[in-house]
């Protein structure tokens, strides 16, 4: 394992914001990162996990305490049954699933971060979540202190969120194991309309897989959401905000509020998420409660390609973020009456 004191965590995280580690260790293998995280426990140490970063916002005062950056390596794929390590880079892994032309994951190329880390957020974009193809997540549980399997159920995933959001504390994924689709060739049914306009084909159709891909790398290239070193708009986050569900009387008291800003002729988005719920749109609610692409003056901006991103225009404090991020908190309440919940994990901070 590599060890570093007072070790600066920005480069580490997508936002490249944040103070310094009071220690930093590297593992590369399960037996370290489970070394590292019983030293942590051991000692009443705090606890930092740190993958590809691409979900954290760290205070400018840095963390007090051990950062593990899981950095394991693992590509094992056996007929339709893939597992990964923990720090295999997310992109790299759907970018070989579609090589070995298989179905399930096509639809999340693009997004940042390690393989680790999309069960715990159920990542999910492009009509596709991680949940739908997750068979088993292998974890250390600091509870028990032994190594776990998960089965799907297990992981209690629901709308970016699962077992191991809803504890943080007590799960380290070590593996992933997914199970995929060979369909000759073919994605998985398209399940999102923008994308299935951009490919020219019906909703529920399928496409080849590399076209799907590319489809969805070329959308999210658009929007900022691909990672480039040069493009301030791709110092984020991703979407910084969930999509806000409501009980059908939080939604009709939403629709009121718009009617009355808007206009009675427009409607909110609206989409059914069970149990008498809606979702809907925070980028629809950030645009229209006045914060648009590129709102700001300041070194933290909203992103000039989608309003769900908030930026590091490159001398950015984590504060600077957030002083933005909180802005438009409030005024979408203000407007619509709605609160919208970050998606990134605050470390030493909080909105």
């Amino acid at each position: 394992m590599q060890e570093l004191h007072d070790a600066p965590l920005a480069p580490l995280t997508t936002f490249r914001l944040g103070g310094p580690a009071t220690r930093l260790v590297t593992a590369t293998t399960d037996a370290e990162v489970i070394a590292a995280v019983h030293e942590a426990d051991d000692t009443g140490t705090p606890l930092l996990l740190i993958g590809g970063g691409s979900n954290l916002v760290i205070g400018d005062k840095g963390f007090d305490g051990t950062a593990l950056h899981i950095a394991t390596r693992g590509f094992s794929l056996d007929g339709t049954t893939l597992e990964l390590a923990a720090g295999e880079i997310w992109t790299d892994a759907v970018a070989r699933t579609v090589e070995a032309g298989l179905a399930g994951v096509e639809c999340l190329a693009g997004i940042p971060g390690s393989a680790g880390a999309t069960p715990i957020q159920n990542v999910g974009a492009y009509g596709q979540e991680v949940s739908a193809t997750i068979t088993e997540v292998t974890a250390y549980d600091r509870r028990s202190r032994e190594t776990v399997a998960l089965s799907n159920a297990d992981c209690a995933f629901s709308y970016r969120h699962s077992r191991f959001k809803a504890d943080p504390e007590r799960y380290v994924v070590l593996r992933v194991r997914f199970e995929l689709e060979d369909a000759g060739g073919l994605s998985a049914p398209l399940r999102y309309a923008e994308t299935a306009r951009a490919l020219g084909v019906e909703a529920g159709d399928r496409v080849p897989l590399t076209a799907a891909r590319e489809t969805v790398l070329k959308l999210r290239a658009g929007k900022g959401m691909v990672l480039d070193p040069e493009d301030h708009d791709t110092w984020s986050a991703g979407s910084f905000f969930t999509n806000p569900i409501l009980t059908d009387e939080q939604f009709a008291e939403f629709r009121s509020r718009v009617a009355e800003r808007l206009g009675d002729a427009v409607e909110p988005p609206a989409f059914p998420a069970g149990d008498g719920r809606v979702k809907t749109s925070a980028a629809w609610l950030i645009d229209k409660a006045g914060f648009t692409k590129g709102y700001g003056t300041g070194p933290a901006r909203i992103s000039t390609k989608h309003t769900l991103a908030l930026t590091n225009r490159g001398e950015a404090t984590t504060e600077d973020l957030l002083a933005l991020a909180r802005e438009v908190v409030a005024g979408v309440h203000d407007a619509f009456g709605v609160s919208l919940v970050n998606e990134p994990v605050t470390v030493g901070v909080s909105l």
